[in-house]
């Protein structure tokens, strides 16, 4: 039975050694495929809208974490995305649903993030049901910055991640997109923050946000073994009168990193929206983020 474990932790949180984490295929797979998917399950995929619908097992309380996403999407991506026994990395895994939907599959995981606390969820999250043989999943507690050091060079797969939203989650949650008499709700006035660590990427302006992307991003690229692949999910979000357009902002920032821009996937969120609200109306046309996120979807060229 495959152990969880934090692993080493030093004096200051950060880990000080590398983790020998499983990462071979362990299916019978012709070596030309890109997953363990039938012809009819790949087709099904190949439609670039995409659905899905929470399980009971999924983080939906946002204070216990407030950008999450269902296990359903991130199983939908380490299926299309890599065979059984290969290792799936989320450099800001938050509540941990990445590494979750990579035990379901019977794939490896190392998920990273700044917080204590949230890299206990997952490993609660972990530990309530038993990993597969020949494969393993770990979360650690350390900056998406030093993932190069814990992880062999080559050995991942696929890069799964929704990383921070700059700083557009730091600042007073007014639920502009909720009908009027459910806007003062309990999330009313809270800044949903991760954290205000100076490393934490929802702490930084638009244009850093996008140069500090680029830097981590181009870190973790030797990580990846060429043609391995990597799906960032992101929203656009309106920001003082403004749309930011984060997806379009880390989409240059990988490119410039290395990464080979592949597809955009929508995710439609509009079977999970209740109740929403009449925003801009009748002067000001704005299209509800709470709707629709973006899958971008990138691959480390092969000839890396």
């Amino acid at each position: 039975m495959a152990t969880r474990r934090s692993g080493p932790r030093t004096s200051d949180g950060r880990l000080g050694m590398r983790l020998d984490l499983p990462h071979e295929r362990i299916c019978e797979c012709p070596g030309s495929h890109l997953c363990c998917l039938s012809a009819g399950e790949w087709l099904q995929r190949q439609v670039g809208v995409w659905k899905f619908e929470y399980e009971k097992r999924d983080v939906r309380r946002k204070s216990v974490h407030p950008a999450t996403y269902p296990i359903a999407l991130a199983r939908q991506c380490i299926e299309l995305f890599t065979h059984k026994g290969e290792l799936v990395l989320d450099p800001f895994a938050g509540s941990g649903t990445t590494m979750v939907a990579a035990r379901d599959c019977v794939r490896s995981a190392l998920g990273a993030d700044l917080k204590w606390e949230f890299v206990d969820l997952a490993e609660s999250r972990l530990a309530a049901e038993p990993a597969a043989e020949g494969v393993a999943q770990h979360a650690v507690c350390t900056d998406a910055r030093e993932l190069a050091g814990l992880v062999d060079p080559g050995t991942v797969a696929l890069l799964l991640t929704s990383p921070p939203y700059a700083n557009c989650l730091n600042r007073p949650r007014r639920n502009k997109s909720r009908r009027t008499e459910d806007r003062r709700n309990e999330q009313y006035g809270l800044v949903e923050q991760y954290s205000q660590d100076p490393a934490d990427l929802g702490t930084l302006a638009y244009k850093e946000y996008c140069e500090a992307m680029e830097g981590i991003f181009a870190r973790l690229l030797p990580l990846l073994r060429p043609g391995a692949h990597c799906v960032v999910n992101v929203p656009d979000i309106w920001w003082e009168g403004e749309r930011v357009v984060l997806h379009i902002g880390i989409i240059e920032a990988l490119r410039s990193a290395g990464y080979e821009f592949r597809n955009t996937i929508i995710w439609d969120k509009t079977n999970l929206v209740n109740r929403m609200g009449i925003f801009g109306w009748p002067s000001n046309y704005i299209t509800a983020g709470i709707t629709f996120e973006y899958l971008l979807h990138f691959r480390r060229p092969t000839s890396a």
